[in-house]
C-alpha cells in the first residue's frame, strides 16, 4: 500500500467546512443516551450519500457501517459515540444547543463529525488498500450499561474478528492539533455504590433509645476510605468517593434510614472485584455492630480502558509520521471511565485523545455548561483517524 500522508492530510483539510457543518448540526441538536433518534437518522443519511453499506438498530440507535476494499486483508474498527448530556448550555456560545437541558458537553459531536469525514476519506480511496474498515456509531456512552456493551451483546462483531479497535476523545487541556497516547492501563473502571443504613431512629435528645443511623453512616464512609488507603497496593490506582448522603431527619430527629451513594474506580479488574466484596463485608459488619443493617447495591459500571501496548506504540508511531513528533504526547493514567473499555478487554485496542484547547483560554471543561472545544481541531482529527486505519491495515502482525 503506497498512500501519501500528505494526501490524507489534504483530504481532511479540503473537507473541513463540511466537517464543521456536521459538527454544528449535531451540536445544535443533541440527544441523551439511548435516545439518539435524530442523530442516528442524520448519520444514516450521510452514510447513504456516501454509498457505504450499514446496519442500524444496535442498542436501538447504533449503526455499524463497512468500507470493504474487496481485497483480502485485516479488519480495523473505528468507533465514535453519539450521545449528549443533561446539561443546559451556556447561552453565550455562538453555536448552541436548541434542545433545552441537553448539551454536547463531552465532545461526542466532534467525535461523530470526525468519523463521518474519516469515512468519506477512506471510502474515496478504498481501491488503494486491502482489508476493510468498520465504522461504529455508538449510542449511550454516558449511561449504564453503556452502548458498547449492548452493541457487542447484540452481535456487533458476529462473523468479524477485529484486528484492532480504535477510539478517540477530545482533550480540553491539550493544544489543538496535538494527539496523546498512553500504553497499558489508561482509564478506570466505574461502578456505582449505593448503601442504605437502616435502624430505629427517634428523638435526637434521647440517643440511648435508638440507633443513630446518621452517625453509623458517617463512620461507614470514613471506614471505607481505609480500603484504598490501606488495602490496595500503592502501585494500583484506585478511588472510592461518596458524593451523596441523604439523612431525611431534622435537628432533633434521627431518621430510620440514611442513604449513601458513591463511585468506585480502579485500573485493576482484580482489585475491582476485591474492593466490591470488601465494601459489602464492611457495610454489613459495621452496621450490625451498632445494631443496624445495611442494604448494599453495587451497580457494575464500565471496565477499565486497557490500551494494548504494542498497538498503542504503533499508533503513536503512525501519528508521529503524520503530524511530527512535537504534536504527539505521552499521557498519564486517568480515573475517569469510558465504555470503550468493553472493546479493550476483548480486542487489541487503542483509545487516544486529540486536543481541542482554544488559544483564548475559553475552552472550559467537559461535562460543564461552559465546554467550548476548538473547532479548528476538525482540520486534522479526521486525517489522524484515517491515517491510523490505513497504517494498521498495512502493519498489524
Amino acid at each position: 500500500m503506497m498512500i501519501s500522508k500528505d494526501f490524507v492530510t489534504q483530504a481532511a483539510a479540503d473537507l473541513y467546512e463540511e466537517t464543521l457543518e456536521i459538527r454544528r448540526h449535531l451540536h445544535e441538536h443533541p440527544e441523551l443516551s439511548f435516545h439518539e433518534v435524530a442523530t442516528s437518522a442524520y448519520v444514516e443519511e450521510k452514510l447513504k450519500a456516501l454509498g457505504i453499506p450499514y446496519q442500524k438498530g444496535y442498542a436501538t440507535h447504533g449503526i455499524a457501517a463497512m468500507i470493504d476494499s474487496g481485497k483480502a486483508g485485516r479488519t480495523v474498527v473505528l468507533r465514535a459515540d453519539m450521545d449528549a448530556l443533561p446539561i443546559e448550555e451556556d447561552a453565550s456560545h455562538a453555536v448552541c444547543s436548541k434542545n433545552k437541558g441537553v448539551m454536547h458537553a463531552c465532545g461526542h459531536d466532534m467525535h461523530t463529525a470526525s468519523l463521518l469525514t474519516t469515512a468519506k476519506i477512506l471510502n474515496n480511496m478504498k481501491d488503494q488498500f486491502c482489508g476493510r474498515v468498520m465504522l461504529v456509531f455508538q449510542p449511550g456512552e454516558e449511561c449504564f450499561p453503556g452502548g458498547a456493551k449492548v452493541m457487542m451483546s447484540e452481535g456487533l462483531f458476529d462473523g468479524i474478528e477485529p484486528d484492532v479497535v480504535i477510539g478517540a476523545h477530545v482533550m480540553p487541556d491539550m493544544p489543538t492539533g496535538n494527539v496523546g497516547f498512553c500504553e497499558g492501563n489508561y482509564m478506570a473502571s466505574g461502578d456505582e455504590i449505593h448503601l442504605t443504613v437502616r435502624g430505629h431512629g427517634g428523638h435526637g435528645g434521647m440517643p440511648h433509645l435508638l440507633t443513630d443511623n446518621v452517625l453509623i453512616a458517617c463512620q461507614l464512609v470514613v471506614a471505607m476510605q481505609q480500603l484504598v488507603a490501606r488495602e490496595v497496593p500503592a502501585t494500583i490506582p484506585a478511588v472510592l468517593s461518596f458524593g451523596r448522603i441523604i439523612a431525611d431527619g431534622a435537628t432533633n430527629v434521627i431518621p430510620d434510614s440514611v442513604y449513601i451513594a458513591g463511585t468506585l474506580r480502579t485500573q485493576s479488574e482484580e482489585w475491582r472485584a476485591k474492593l466490591k466484596e470488601r465494601i459489602r463485608t464492611i457495610a454489613h459488619s459495621m452496621t450490625e455492630a451498632f445494631g443496624a443493617t445495611c442494604d448494599v447495591d453495587i451497580k457494575d459500571g464500565y471496565p477499565s480502558v486497557y490500551n494494548n501496548p504494542q498497538i498503542t506504540a504503533l499508533a503513536s508511531q503512525f501519528a508521529t509520521e503524520l503530524l511530527g513528533a512535537q504534536y504527539v504526547e505521552k499521557m498519564g493514567v486517568r480515573m475517569t471511565a469510558e465504555d470503550f473499555g468493553y472493546y479493550t478487554h476483548k480486542y487489541p485496542s487503542v483509545f487516544y485523545r486529540f486536543g481541542v484547547c482554544r488559544a483564548d483560554g475559553t475552552t472550559g471543561n467537559v461535562h460543564t455548561a461552559q465546554f467550548l472545544p476548538d473547532e479548528e481541531a476538525l482540520r486534522t482529527s479526521p486525517a489522524i483517524m484515517a491515517w491510523l486505519a490505513l497504517r494498521f491495515l498495512d502493519n498489524i502482525e
